[in-house]
């Protein structure tokens, strides 16, 4: 977080809501949307608020001393976290919690009848219940944590710093165990009757939570009729209930190298709404009848009840796709046919084509990485997304086209923005330096110019820096009322339907299009607040996996100490330049300080390199070069690495620059040596 100390010409008193960011000396800043500087809060002025929370921020007619506004919080709008771990320290008459927390906050009083079975100095868990102004805040602890598993605690405590609950209210949970596992007869009769239709899932081989499922029917024009079914969490979370207000507030399942944390109890999204295989499931569906040629001919959305065949992996599907042999064959032929002709004109009609890998732990018992798999997005992988892009893109069509009294029925869209012109022309001039030529006159020209780029740097040695750095050019999808379509990928409508046991955005896409069916549209006028929560929660579930991540690659990285692998520049930056290990994909930083000995780097940003003073050497993104693994910090997921001088032909000889004054000295010695023998001295 930046906190500039530039004078806020712009200052006025006034109440303003936003963001506590508090730093490590403990001194606060409320980021404001909109306000050019944050707002400057000190400790005494906090009236409760803890790092991340949303609150309302009163500033003062009096700037502080540098001009910046100045304020105190008057309100906790929202608590970005109200569990913790740490320490209990007990007396006998009470016992305070101390947190395990790297932002300053106060100890919690814990009356003694609320420790749950804790004793002193034990590893717990604890909610804050009650924080009255002026007084310690009072909690409760919820669990006993195993103090030697460091691993659990690590992911658990990701997981709350970043503002999700790793466990469930009890009243949470009662809810979610009285719905009623069997499927009435009289339910069934409301909607389509998809049982007798050949179905199945496709999902990772430990996936537990199927959401989606596709059928296959040939018709006898000689047609296919497919059906994309979604887990109807709607029938069981209805608006309002315990377990609606408790998915809101997550929004989003998270997933960790080693655990997801739901965002719904195990008892809906891993047994009532899960599309299990040889049972009954009630779904929400969008049926198309395609030629073979994959037009669309026909098209129907509703409420359905299915039974899912048979539960595929990826791996079995990539398996069949290229032996064309194996269980349902011929229809898992068939759709990855219709699959891959849609992914062609999708590209062919503007969506930018960037290819990502996902790097995925082989984990012990005990939780730590004992190998890295780099997993490839294949042709079993590109079935499932497209026929899932197809239903997104039909919903928001059908969603979009309904007016209710000529205005728009309010609706979670899930939107990308076209390229940011400040990112992208830099980009540009640099793509320019490996041939590349861009059209930046229209948004359907970058698109056009991004696929060539990525298609002729396919296989060359600039592909990674090229991929990586547009990628960054690319504004962030998000969620909203109002629609501007999916730049990259090319949909004027879009949305998020086919993951409700997941997002929290696909549930409410599920009832507006329920009362769209049904002719009883009330719109939310609340849709938009909605969204930006949604928005917000996916970004902290970002964060969330991206430092799990981490902490594993770290933690992994802990067995090579002093070892040297292959690399390549993923990043630089003034204080030196980042390297991703080719074998592994695990990311440490070269500091500057480290290359000193060498030269005096400087710091090239719009080249996206350092560049040594003296010797000219140069150190570019997408470069490859040699490190040695010198550090491996799990507290603060950091790696350090060490550039290794090589022999290697491709680099020019680079010597220290002591060694090189060293050798000039070694000239002015024995020419001293030579002058002096002259004089006869």
């Amino acid at each position: 977080m930046k906190h500039t100390n530039k004078k806020n010409k712009t200052h006025k008193a006034g109440v303003y809501a936003g963001t506590l960011d508090i730093t490590r000396s403990g001194m606060g800043y409320v980021v404001v949307e909109n306000v050019e500087n944050d707002i400057l809060v000190r400790p005494n002025d906090f009236n409760t608020a803890l790092h991340g929370d949303k609150v309302r921020v009163s500033v003062s007619e009096q700037p502080a001393r540098n001009g910046r506004l100045q304020g105190e919080v008057i309100e906790v709008l929202e608590r970005k976290q109200t569990d913790f771990i740490g320490r209990l320290d007990i007396s006998p008459n009470f016992a305070f919690f101390i947190a395990d927390a790297d932002k300053p906050m106060p100890d919690v009083f814990i009356p003694l009848d609320k420790l749950n079975g804790a004793t002193a100095q034990d590893k717990v868990l604890v909610r804050i219940t009650v924080w009255e102004k002026k007084k310690k805040p009072r909690g409760e602890v919820v669990q006993v944590l195993d103090a030697t598993n460091q691993n659990d605690l690590a992911m658990q405590e990701l997981i709350m710093s970043n503002g999700f609950p790793i466990n469930f209210e009890e009243g949470v949970l009662e809810e979610s165990e009285r719905l009623p596992d069997i499927l009435s007869q009289e339910e069934i009769s409301r909607r389509r009757d998809m049982r007798d239709v050949l179905t199945f899932t496709i999902d990772p081989v430990d996936a537990k939570d199927f959401d989606d499922a596709v059928s296959f029917t040939l018709l006898k024009n000689g047609n296919y009729e497919i059906g994309i079914h979604i887990a109807d969490v709607g029938f069981y979370v209805e608006p309002g209930s315990r377990l609606d207000q408790s998915a809101y507030q997550r929004a989003t399942s998270v997933y960790l190298p080693d655990r997801v944390n739901p965002m719904l109890p195990e008892r809906i999204s891993n047994e009532l709404c899960s599309l299990r295989p040889h049972e009954d499931k009630f779904t929400f569906s969008v049926v198309v009848e395609m030629t073979k040629n994959g037009a669309i001919k026909n098209k129907w959305t509703g409420k359905t009840a299915i039974h899912s065949d048979h539960r595929f992996t990826y791996e079995e599907v990539q398996e069949i796709i290229e032996n064309g042999d194996g269980l349902y064959h011929r229809e898992v032929v068939i759709l990855n046919d219709l699959a891959q002709r849609m992914r062609k004109q999708r590209f062919k009609k503007g969506a930018i084509n960037f290819s990502s890998t996902e790097v995925r732990f082989k984990l012990d018992a005990a939780g730590k990485p004992v190998g890295i798999m780099i997993k490839e997005s294949k042709e079993s992988h590109q079935l499932i997304e497209e026929f899932m892009l197809l239903a997104n893109r039909l919903v928001a069509e059908r969603v979009a086209k309904t007016k209710i009294k000529k205005q728009p029925v309010p609706c979670p869209y899930r939107v990308h923005d076209t390229p940011d012109e400040e990112k992208l022309l830099p980009f540009v001039e640099f793509a320019k330096k490996y041939g590349h030529k861009f059209d930046t006159k229209t948004p359907e020209g970058i698109a056009e110019s991004f696929n060539g780029m990525l298609k002729e740097a396919r296989g060359k040695p600039e592909q990674h820096v090229l991929e990586q750095l547009g990628i960054r050019t690319m504004a962030k999808a998000v969620y909203t009322a109002e629609n501007i379509g999916h730049y990259g990928l090319g949909f004027p409508y879009y949305t998020h339907f086919t993951s409700p046991i997941r997002r929290y955005p696909d549930v409410l896409v599920h009832r507006v299009l329920e009362q769209i069916l049904t002719d009883k549209v009330v719109p939310d006028k609340e849709m938009e607040a909605k969204c930006k929560h949604c928005s917000d929660r996916e970004r902290a579930a970002m964060e969330t996996e991206r430092a799990a991540n981490k902490y594993k690659q770290v933690e992994y990285m802990q067995n090579y100490l002093g070892d040297e692998f292959e690399g390549v520049i993923s990043g630089v930056s003034s204080f030196g330049f980042w390297v991703e290990t080719v074998e592994h994909k695990c990311e440490g930083l070269v500091s500057i300080n480290s290359l000193s000995e060498y030269d005096n780097f400087e710091h090239q940003a719009n080249e996206y390199r350092l560049v040594g003073r003296r010797s000219g050497r140069i150190f570019a993104m997408g470069d490859k070069i040699r490190i040695k693994v010198i550090s491996a910090n799990l507290a603060k997921r950091q790696l350090d690495y060490e550039w290794v001088l090589t022999s290697s032909l491709s680099e020019e000889p680079f010597e220290p620059v002591q060694l090189k004054r060293r050798k000039r000295g070694d000239k002015k010695d024995r020419r001293g040596r030579k002058n002096k023998k002259k004089s006869g001295a």
